[in-house]
Order: structure tokens, then sequence, then C-alpha cells
């Protein structure tokens, strides 16, 4: 059986959407997933450098690394009328050119943040450090991400919703495109669709048995946080939307897509369907 490398991030919806595979749930035919978690940004950067074979990453970045891995159609996560935060210390003032933290140069919320404030001086850092720097003055305002848009300080306030933003950018109408996966273009085409369709299939069983699976997670410490503050985050962004992208949610991609480059970002504009796995392809041979 071969070994196949799953990256995804620590954040308590990628686990969810992907421990359907862990507990043995759902399995691929011929191969074995071996998983591991990190921020979404180290993710980012491994994608450029072709470390895993299936890989959690923002959606920005996949104009960067299409020519070696497609896009895959479940497990995403996407705003609809929330997103990323930009928060501040209570009372204060930001100027033009303010200091701001973000979770990293290839993220989703850095392409927009970077688009609607070409002035602000920016710092990457672990999006597990941005509240505290914020707090400690280190730097003005930060954008917030994952289970922290719930759970941040009281002595914070939001500038800014990121969903505003795309909202504004935008046209709107559309849902803000956040993170999704992406598979190494040299597996052979059986089993990328095969390992597609695992994917698939567990995150349709995780948003089936959403009641049995996150208690799971709750009582072996793989969540970061208490079980409301879970159950308010999978309704965000681990829910009926995250099995299989949409028409709706093709477009929302395409719109990010043309967003970046016309803003210099990137340098092509890329349509998202012409970059999956061609999944027909199965049926096609079975016929």
């Amino acid at each position: 059986m071969k070994t196949i490398s799953v990256a995804h991030s620590p954040d308590a919806d990628d686990i969810f959407m992907y421990y359907a595979i862990k507990f043995g749930w759902v399995s691929p035919k011929d191969a074995v997933f071996e998983n591991l978690a990190a921020d979404i940004e180290t993710l980012n950067q491994a994608t450029l450098k072709g470390e895993y074979d299936i890989c959690a990453i923002s959606f920005a970045l996949y104009p960067f690394v299409k020519d070696d891995y497609a896009l895959l159609k479940t497990a995403v996560s996407f705003g609809e009328g929330y997103g990323p935060k930009l928060v501040k210390k209570k009372d204060k003032q930001l100027k033009r050119n303010f200091k701001v933290a973000l979770s990293g140069e290839f993220t989703t919320n850095a392409l927009l943040f970077k688009i609607a404030y070409p002035e602000a001086r920016i710092t990457y850092m672990n999006f597990l450090d941005i509240e505290q720097a914020v707090l400690d003055g280190t730097v003005d305002a930060g954008v917030l991400i994952h289970e922290s848009i719930l759970t941040f300080d009281k002595e914070l306030e939001v500038e800014r919703e990121m969903w505003d933003i795309w909202e504004e950018l935008s046209g709107g109408g559309l849902p803000l495109p956040l993170g999704g996966m992406c598979l190494r273009r040299s597996i052979p085409l059986h089993s990328a669709i095969d390992y597609e369709n695992t994917l698939i299939k567990a995150v349709e069983v995780a948003n089936k048995n959403r009641k049995v699976l996150a208690p799971m997670l709750l009582e072996k410490g793989l969540i970061r946080v208490d079980a409301n503050t879970l159950d308010n985050y999978l309704d965000l962004y681990a829910n009926d939307n995250s099995v299989n992208l949409s028409e709706l949610q093709y477009e929302a991609l395409d719109k990010l897509y043309e967003l970046g480059y016309k803003h210099g970002f990137y340098t092509s504009l890329i349509k998202a369907k012409d970059f999956l796995i061609p999944s027909e392809y199965e049926e096609l041979r079975a016929n």
C-alpha cells in the first residue's frame, strides 16, 4: 500500500473534515493516508516547495502552484456574511500606514487586505500570535482567522470585517473564498480520482455524523475550543457547502483570481474549473 501525505491546518474545521479518515470510517482503495497538521501559511509555503501529496491551502495561493497541483472540489471553507476580522485595541485610531499582523503572505485575507490597505506596513506571524501582538502593542492591528474570530479578547474591537472588503471588491452576492485543498499532479489519474472521492466522502460523513464526531474530537483534546464554540465554528466553516464546490463557489473563486490579476498579484488570469481533477475519466473508462 502506498503512503500518501495529507497536510491540513490544526483549526477545528480542517480536523473535523479529515478525521472520518483518521478514525477509519472512510479510506482510499490503494493507499494509506498519513496526516499532519500545520498552520496555513506553513502549508502554503510547503505547497510551493511540493512537499506534500495532498495539502490544505489558502485559495489565494493556488495560481502560484497550479502547474504542479490540481485543485480539489472538497474540504472547502467559504465565508457567507462572515470571515477573518481586522481588529485593534478599543478606541485606537489607525493611521494610513498602520502596522498590521497577517497570518501569511499567501493567505486569502492577505491578498484582500493588500488591495484594500496598500499603505499599511505588514508583518507576518503565526495566526495564534496575532491577538497577543495587538494587545501588547507590537502591531497596531491584526487580522484574526480560524476560531479566534469567535473568541478574541474584550479589549479588542473589530475595525473592519474582511467580508465587507470582499463585498466591496467583488461587487457582492458571492461567498468569500478562504481555503481548500490541492493534490499533486504527478499522482496517476485513477489514484487521484480515488483520493479526491475519499476526501469528499470523509467530509460528507463527518458532516452527517457531526453529533458523534465533534464530541470525540473534544474528548481526545484535538480541538482548541470548547463545545459551544466548536459548534458555532463548524456552522460557519464545515457544513453542507464544504462537501463539493458549487457553481456559486466557482464564480467566487474566479472573482478572487480576477481581482488578484487585476491588482498585479498574479501573472495570468485563471478559471478554477480548468484546474480540477477530470473525474469524468473514470466514467468514460468504465463505458
